[in-house]
């Protein structure tokens, strides 16, 4: 029933969601294959074969940090919720498969560095997950599923985080259709974003806290 009480509910849902998170970002470095050389290759043609994996290291180091802020997200959110709403479900499995597919798109854009369709490709899909996650840790910080004595300001606090990162993710993808080899740092802007989006929420913070008192 929805919005009512079933910690075992909500302990399913995380417990599943946090082996997809750990499959797929395992999944990652199955993609960056081994190069093969022949016996008695000199050394330099091992380190030429590891300078030719850069990209494929990269695009494993973005993808593993990626994923990991969207799991500390998801946890932060669910660990401030309190009751189960099957709404939530739809949302979290859209999620979920979002996330599965990011092996895939890395190895994609990590085989063609530089190339404008793969990196639109990787930063679209990003975006799109980006969205995806701030709907699912919306509803979990919401008043249908939050917990009984979570204070207001801790919980919008997560979708706002969660705004950081889809924003960061739509800065990536405008840089990829300019100069894709630069669309990484698109997401070095987090921490800009949140600090923005942490200032205009500043006025409705001191209004509230000003009713409150």
């Amino acid at each position: 029933m929805a919005g009512a009480k079933s910690d075992h509910a909500l302990e399913r849902l995380v417990f599943f969601s946090d082996a997809v998170f750990a499959i797929a970002i395992t999944l990652l470095v199955i993609e960056i294959h081994v190069p093969h050389l022949e016996p008695g290759e000199s050394d330099r043609a091992f380190l030429i074969a590891l300078v030719e994996l850069i990209p494929n290291f990269v695009g494993y180091a973005v993808s593993f940090g990626v994923i990991a802020a969207f799991w500390a997200g998801h946890h932060r959110a669910f660990c401030l919720a309190g009751r189960f709403d099957g709404r939530v479900v739809f949302w979290n499995f859209l999620l979920l498969a979002a996330i599965a597919f990011m092996p895939f798109v890395t190895a994609f854009m990590s085989a063609h560095p530089g190339v404008r369709v793969p990196a639109l490709v990787y930063w679209g899909w990003l975006l799109l997950t980006a969205l995806i996650n701030l709907r699912v840790n919306a509803m979990a910080t919401g008043p249908r599923m939050l917990g009984d004595g979570v204070a207001a300001e801790e919980a919008a606090a997560v979708p706002r985080r969660s705004r950081s990162v889809a924003l960061a993710a739509a800065t990536a993808l405008v840089v990829a259709m300019f100069a894709p080899i630069f669309s990484p740092l698109g997401m070095a802007t987090v921490p800009l974003w949140r600090r923005l989006l942490d200032r205009m929420s500043a006025p409705a913070r001191i209004e509230a806290e000003a009713k409150a008192g």
